[in-house]
């Protein structure tokens, strides 16, 4: 029997009546399903296995019910597994779960008719270093985001590119994205869309206070060093949205290409400039 993995999001009544006729599915087609908290909650089931802890049963497939945080942290859970994932869209926007509702089962046919394609994606490794050592350690698919608290003061950086120092600068903060995340975080602070399949790594200053500061990208096989040196309250390293770190002065946050990819499945190829196009009304007039 095979097994699917299945990551849910939470407060989502909808998934009271999706899960249970998913499980039927599963079960029709010899898939074992293994649910995370969050979805053995709709179903009131007594076994749930935590999302970390998934890969290690070895699931044929993820499927991913919500919007593309949920997305994200599946992705961070699985950064170490070759499992596909299908992202089907509860959330509002969903570039990267673009698989709408009405389509679930028919991506699940595909898959199991072996037509659906798979589309890698590059991860960035991320370290936080405080006095020369690293503390924390992460693997991102879309962002890490270096930004200050509550108190509206700019905050103090320095930013290095493989051991060649940059600039010196006072922002609200700092994002450092892979090309799947350029459309995130860092395409609402203006930076550059960055094809998916671009082998890049994209730095892209928030509120800059020098208008000679602009976003800049780097070959995907770069080293981007940010340097705090003065904070003006709470500054926060935030990966993916989701996992955040009180920073703390003369902390390092190092990002660079990770050797994991993350591996999703398409049932059919869309295409980033049909996403934009639909999602956000891009080139439209």
């Amino acid at each position: 029997m095979y097994k699917a993995a299945i990551i849910s999001k939470p407060q989502k009544p909808e998934l009271a009546s999706i899960l249970p006729e998913l499980m039927e599915w599963l079960k029709a087609h010899d898939y074992e399903p293994l649910l995370d908290p969050h979805s053995a909650a709709y179903l009131e089931a007594n076994r749930s296995v935590q999302r970390n802890e998934m890969p290690r049963e070895k699931p044929n497939l993820v499927i991913v019910l919500g919007g593309d945080g949920t997305l994200l942290a599946a992705a961070r859970a699985f950064a170490h597994s070759p499992t596909p994932i299908l992202g089907v869209n509860l959330g509002s926007l969903g570039f990267l779960t673009e698989v709408p509702l009405a389509d679930l089962y028919s991506s699940l046919e595909a898959w199991c008719d072996n037509c659906a394609s798979i589309e890698e994606r590059d991860m960035m490794h991320v370290e936080l270093r405080r006095r020369g050592s690293t503390i924390r350690h992460w693997d991102a698919l879309n962002d890490v985001v270096v930004s200050k608290g509550a108190i509206a003061r700019m905050a103090d950086f320095s930013v290095e590119i493989d051991q060649q120092f940059v600039a010196a600068l006072r922002a609200d903060g700092i994002i450092v994205s892979t090309p799947t995340g350029s459309t995130a975080y860092n395409l609402a602070a203006d930076g550059p869309i960055v094809m998916p399949s671009v082998n890049a790594l994209v730095v892209t200053p928030i509120c800059p206070h020098l208008l000679t500061v602009r976003p800049i990208v780097v070959p995907g096989d770069s080293t981007v060093m940010i340097h705090i040196e003065g904070v003006p309250n709470l500054t926060y390293l935030t990966v993916d949205g989701q996992e955040a770190v009180e920073l703390q002065v003369d902390d390092q946050v190092l990002c660079c290409r990770s050797e994991q990819r993350v591996r999703l499945l398409r049932p059919r190829k869309n295409g980033l400039f049909n996403v934009l196009r639909s999602k956000l009304s891009w080139g439209e007039r």
